[in-house]
Parts: C-alpha cells; structure tokens; sequence
C-alpha cells in the first residue's frame, strides 16, 4: 500500500455522502493501519544494501544534508567496490571505511571477517580498538582546560609533579614542559616496548595500571636528546600530560572526555578501551613476531588476552571508522576548540625519524601534519596490538575519511593505511566534482 493510494482513496472519501463516508471511514483506517505495518515490514525485510549512513548536519554547511541515504548509494557502492578489489589483492581479514563529506553527511562501509575462525562478516558499525588516535581526545580534553586558563602548556611540568619522589629520576625533568610532552620533543623514551613492561603485563593481565607505574619504566634512562631540541614519538609522554589533568581538574580523564567530547559530539560508537570486556569490539589479529609476543587472536571467550587499559592516555579508546572520521572533522574544523587554540594544536614540530616520522611531515599537539595528494591533511595514526586504524582530514576540500582494519600485520595490507584513505578520496572528490558540474 503506498502513501500515494491512501491519498486516492481520502479524495475519494471526501467526495461521497456524509452515510457513505460513515462506513467507508472504516475501512479506510483499516488500510491506513495495514499500510503502515507493511511499511515497518519492508523496512525490516529491506535494509539499505551498503554500509551506514548519518546526517549529522554541519552547522556550516551550506547545502541540506537531509537528504535521504540514497543521495550517497553510487558513492557507497564505488567505494565498496574499490575496497572489495583491495580485500581481493591482500590478505587482511576484514576492514572498514568511514567518511565525511563537505556538507556533514557521513557513512561507511566493510569488507571481510570480524571472526575468521567463525566466519562472521564484518560491520561498518563494529568497533576496534583506535591505538594512538586516542591521544587526540586526551590532547582535546587538555587544550578545553587550556582555554579555561587552568594549565599553560608552556609551564615547566616540576609545577605539578616537582614534589613527587621519583621526578628527578625522569629524563630531562626539569627542563621538560607540557607543550613538549604533547608534540613528543621532550626527549623522554618509549616505556610500551620496555621489556620488562611487557612481561609484567603478559603475567597479570587482569591487572590494571596505574600511570605512576607505567612511567617507572623509563625512569633513570638516558635522554634521547635535549628537552625541545627534537622529536620522538612516545606513549609516556602522554601518560605524563594525562596524569597532568587530572591533577589540575580533580576528574579523570575519561570521565571528561566523555562530558566534554563523547556525548555532546554524539560520538556513540566510540568507548573508553579501559577493561578486558568491551562491548561490540570486534577481536583482531596480532601480527607474527609481534613486539608484545603472541600472534594471532587478541580476544579469546570474549576478553582480551592482555587488558588494554595500560594504553591509558597513551591511546585508549575503541571507535568505528566512520565515528573517527566524524571526529576528525570536527576536531579539525574548529567544532570542540577555539580558533587560537586551535591553531596551537595544528603548530607542529619537524617529525624527522621513528614512529610517524616521512618527508614533510610534522607533528603537532597529537595531531600528525602530512602532506597529501589534496595538500595538507591532519589526523592520525593508531596501533594496537590486533589493530591498525588512521584518520585524515583534507581541509582543502572539507572530507575526512578513516580506515580500520582488524589485524596489525601491516604486509598482509600489501600497502599503508594512509594509501587506502588515498584510494577513498579519489573516488569521493571524484563524485563532489561530478555532482559540482551536474
């Protein structure tokens, strides 16, 4: 029964005599209320084919973005096609990819296995763990209270931490400042590869850390260099600046990330990664040789083989591609921050070696600066034990676009993640110039 027959029969309904109408009346309540079950059953019978989509207006935007999910099926289905082509020629086991389009409108869409031992087909709705993109909530959540006047990121961090026992063993203590710790020039090393961090951690994986103790792993080591005279990427730098706000503001970090970034951005698929159970998350698979010392599924009867809570503010959170990609634009169209604090964020420092190091590239206030075949872009990369995830945005042309994939065996992609958000923005700026010149 469609609406436009309903509306026949009402014509005709008004045309006959009030006895006519009487009977009739009935009967056309019973096909108003038939009519609206068969839809329901249609819809339930008859979900859209590819992928998710949102229409999550962009206060900025300048075209509607209420329209229906059909507006974007041909750039779903080129999208799907081209990352089934890139499933084909690799050997990861499932992946998705999410994106943003100028006018607010997002959606995703997946290729492959969430459960490979089960057969289960991926979701653009499943969640993975994000690995380092969660240093940009943490680093949002900072630079709010930066705002608020309530921390200056150019203060040496002996301001809160000069009264702890064990801060003169940290490298380059006193001359360190919470600006450095956020773009990594504080020269302090790595504890995540620590080897005995990693024993520790495969002993009692139900343990859960406390930052003091994560920090301990480096504490009495060399400097890597001077304290702001250069660059390398490391999770304790994170831990240090998470452990920052928390003293300055009296709440936890992820109790304000959500009240300040999660909820009010409606950012619904993304959660803290703080227990060994997480809802929905899908399991992945750890990469031979792994740094961490196991291989293959990370999640067995439904928890983790090690608690991803040690991430902390290192990283730790679980997200979707297409709710990454939402964040990213955003985070980076001035949405969550002012406009100079913004532009603090996007002030990078030369990344010239190690993790996230490449020609061109910077690095900000956890904001990895590259350049792009469309210019600019800011995001950032993640690694997770079992997961690999990036998110770009390309301010030039307003898109960003996110990939997760559920392994970390980086050879079995057959090229870097960034290549595959390339490969979607081909076919996204392709279809906006097509749609410009209809």
């Amino acid at each position: 029964m469609t609406l436009s027959l309903l509306a026949t029969l009402f014509t005709a309904e008004t045309q006959r005599t009030p006895r006519m109408r009487r009977g009739s009346l009935r009967r056309l309540r019973e096909l108003c209320v038939s009519a609206v079950m068969a839809i329901a059953l249609i819809s339930c019978l008859y979900p859209p084919a590819l992928g998710s989509t949102n229409n999550l207006k962009d206060p900025d935007a300048t075209s509607s973005t209420q329209a229906s999910s059909a507006d974007l099926s041909a750039l779903l289905a080129s999208l799907q096609a081209k990352l089934n082509e890139l499933h084909q020629a690799a050997s990861f086991p499932g992946a998705t990819i999410g994106f943003v389009l100028p006018d607010g409108r997002s959606a995703s869409v997946s290729v492959g296995l969430a459960d490979v031992e089960r057969k289960i087909p991926i979701k653009p709705t499943d969640r993975m763990l994000a690995g380092s993109i969660g240093k940009t909530y943490v680093s949002a959540a900072i630079l709010q209270v930066v705002q608020d006047g309530k921390l200056d990121l150019d203060a040496k961090i002996e301001r809160w931490f000069g009264s702890d026992a064990w801060f003169l063993r940290l490298p380059n203590a006193q001359d360190i400042t919470l600006r450095m710790l956020m773009n990594h020039s504080s020269g302090i090393p790595e504890h995540v590869l620590n080897k005995d961090f990693i024993a520790a951690m495969k002993k009692d994986p139900d343990r859960t850390w406390k930052p003091e103790e994560l920090v301990a792993y480096i504490l009495d080591a060399k400097p890597l260099f001077a304290a702001g005279h250069g660059w390398s990427y490391a999770d304790t730098n994170y831990i240090l600046a998470g452990m920052i706000f928390e003293r300055v503001t009296k709440k936890t970090v992820y109790g304000e990330v959500e009240r300040r970034i999660l909820k009010p951005l409606k950012l619904e698929r993304t959660i803290p990664s703080d227990r060994r159970v997480l809802a929905e998350v899908i399991t992945g698979y750890s990469m031979p040789n792994s740094p961490f010392g196991f291989e293959g599924r990370v999640i067995l009867d439904g928890r983790f083989i090690i608690n991803p809570q040690m991430e902390w503010t290192g990283g730790g959170f679980a997200s979707t591609a297409e709710d990454l990609a939402r964040w990213a634009k955003l985070l980076y169209e001035g949405k969550v921050l002012k406009k100079e604090t913004l532009d603090q964020m996007l002030t990078g420092v030369e990344a010239k070696e190690g993790r996230g190091s490449g020609a061109g590239n910077k690095y900000g206030l956890a904001v990895q600066i590259r350049p792009s075949e469309w210019g600019v872009s800011y995001g950032h990369g993640g690694w997770f034990p079992g997961y690999l995830s990036e998110m770009e945005y390309f301010p030039q042309h307003r898109v960003a676009v996110s990939v997760q994939f559920n392994t970390d065996a980086s050879r079995t992609l057959k090229k870097g993640p960034r290549a595959y958000i390339a490969d979607a923005m081909r076919i996204i700026v392709a279809e906006i110039e097509k749609k410009k010149a209809a």
